[in-house]
């Protein structure tokens, strides 16, 4: 049987217009910026204009360390959703946007799969509304303001061999990790070492997610650290004047952006950080308006629990607030078996053993969310056709034995029907015990936090500092900046700083090897093993199998 993919799913239907989205949510016309008839932005004084209104429930999805196998967060949360609305709730989801990276690299198009999508699913996989061209001319800018102080003078004494803000491109492009920029004539700069990171990675990106308003974003950019002067003082990017311009890029960026599902459900994607090496969270102003809007606020976080979960609720929740009433844990019984040993080429074939050998990954990370975190809990099993009753109903009976239980999840054949199952078990746990915490406390030392978050939710025995990253912690403290809370940039494979080491694996520790303030996101970011912030494409890439008609309809983006 020949299955249609995502973007011939998705080009079937016939978007509802945007308008008609919004009104369905309670958004008057007069708060939209249109862009076209099936895209548009939506002002962010709605926000303050609904102050008043009470929340809805949030309800966070997150999922197993990843495998090629896949899991379908996405996927799951615009399901569910759905699902939601078909039991006649009020509900709407919030996502992040895609990054070209991934897109023309490993994984493709990221706005949901099947008939669980989000639409239009080629521009959102592509150029959408300019929120990552905004964000990347904001970068660079800061990038060329900085390298033109040091050339024009050099007022504020900034050290050309301790500057830390580096260009952006949103593409994985390993050529540009390590760089020799200014080379040439005098008038070229000066001659330095430099390097690019990923869009999604920079700081900018993380400023505007966890923004609370222009004014907020327009503090957080001028508080950015881009260097240090040959007296080891902090430059900032208020000392350059530079907040006022990146913020007049940035103005527009900072809206969200209101799409729709394939059921007209109304979406919000707008941010787009990656979990590894960022906090892996969509933006807060959307996440709000999603809370105002709908009875329940659907939102996830990138990769397993261990990455995006955390950071959603260790660093997001803190600064905005929040507090989610029920987490969706997204498990698929292939990619269990492959934590359990097996090649992905053998995962359609039943394999109890493997699979009891790759639960205890699903467990860790639901006890996490219970016993470390305090949340109700459900397991969404996104149900493959080649699972067994003998395989689903191990995963049922484990789960159950620590009082969690599990839902199927089908949205991808079904949409918002394979989701009733789940929405019904999402409803009951938004009214059970919530004892909700952070894992840390934000006034412990930087190695305390980070001893804790290894020891707490990946269950490592602790974190293991390289003599440059404790001599940084300490210069952190001094400098203020110890109270800030982790954003751990480590492999999304395992629990380890190790992507091979799959499973549950114990007796391990996770070596730090940078430590590096965002003091306008607000965080500190602890890179770990050999995480990349600027991915390189694989040997096949995705891009390859990307084409355009002479009609201009898109084909291969998944």
């Amino acid at each position: 049987m020949a299955f249609l993919s995502d973007i011939e799913i998705a080009q079937q239907y016939d978007p509802k217009d945007i308008r008609e989205i919004a009104k369905t949510a309670g958004v008057d016309e007069k708060y939209l910026e249109l862009y076209g008839r099936t895209k548009a932005k939506v002002d962010y004084k709605l926000l303050s204009d609904m102050a008043d209104c009470p929340n809805g429930k949030l309800i966070l999805v997150t999922a197993i360390n990843p495998t090629p196998a896949g899991e379908g967060k996405t996927t799951t949360s615009v399901g569910l959703t759905d699902g939601l609305r078909r039991l006649g709730k009020k509900a709407v989801v919030a996502l992040r946007e895609p990054s070209l990276g991934p897109v023309f690299g490993v994984k493709g198009g990221a706005a949901g799969g099947g008939y669980a999508q989000v639409v239009p699913m080629e521009d959102i996989n592509l150029h959408f509304t300019g929120d990552f061209h905004a964000i990347g001319a904001a970068n660079n800018l800061l990038a060329a303001l900085l390298d033109n102080h040091i050339y024009q003078g050099n007022e504020l004494r900034i050290d050309p061999k301790r500057i830390t803000w580096k260009r952006v491109v949103d593409m994985n492009d390993r050529q540009l990790r390590s760089i020799v920029d200014g080379l040439g004539v005098r008038t070229n700069g000066v001659a330095r070492e430099d390097g690019y990171d990923i869009t999604v990675a920079s700081e900018i990106m993380a400023v505007l997610c966890l923004s609370s308003s222009i004014s907020d974003m327009k503090e957080r950019l001028g508080r950015m650290i881009v260097g240090y002067t040959y007296d080891n003082e902090p430059v900032t990017a208020g000392q350059l004047r530079a907040q006022g311009a990146l913020c007049a890029l940035l103005k527009d960026a900072i809206k969200p952006n209101l799409v729709q599902t394939l059921e007209g459900t109304p979406a919000f994607i707008h941010g787009g950080p990656f979990a590894n090496i960022a906090h892996g969270c969509n933006s807060v102003m959307a996440t709000r308006i999603a809370l105002k809007l709908g009875d329940y606020a659907v939102t996830e976080a990138g990769f397993g629990a261990d990455l995006g979960a955390e950071k959603f609720l260790d660093i997001k929740c803190r600064m905005a607030g929040f507090a989610p009433s029920a987490v969706v844990v997204v498990a698929t019984v292939r990619a269990l078996k492959h934590h359990g040993g097996v090649a992905k080429a053998d995962l359609n074939t039943e394999n109890l053993e493997a699979l009891k050998n790759g639960m205890p990954n699903l467990l860790r990370h639901v006890e996490n969310v219970t016993n470390v975190y305090g949340l109700p809990c459900v397991v969404a099993i996104n149900r493959f056709p080649t699972d067994t009753e003998a395989e689903l109903e191990l995963v049922r009976a484990q789960c159950q034995e620590i009082g969690v239980n599990v839902a199927l999840s089908e949205v991808w054949a079904k949409g918002g029907e394979g989701a009733i199952e789940l929405a019904k078990e999402v409803i009951s746990l938004c009214e059970a015990p919530n004892h909700f915490n952070f894992v840390y406390d934000e006034s412990l030392s930087i190695k305390e936090k980070l001893n804790t978050i290894v020891q707490r939710v990946y269950r490592g025995k602790g974190a293991v500092l390289t003599p440059n990253a404790a001599k940084q912690a300490a210069q952190l403290e001094e400098l203020g900046f110890g109270n800030l809370p982790i954003c751990m940039a480590k492999t999304q494979f395992s629990f380890s700083d190790d992507a091979k080491s799959l499973g549950a694996p114990v007796d391990f520790t996770v070596s730090v090897s940078n430590l590096k303030v965002s003091a306008g996101a607000g965080f500190i970011v602890a890179l770990t093993g050999d995480v990349m912030t600027l991915p390189g494409l694989p040997k096949k890439p995705a891009a390859e199998n990307i084409d355009v008609d002479e009609n201009g309809r898109i084909s291969g983006l998944f």
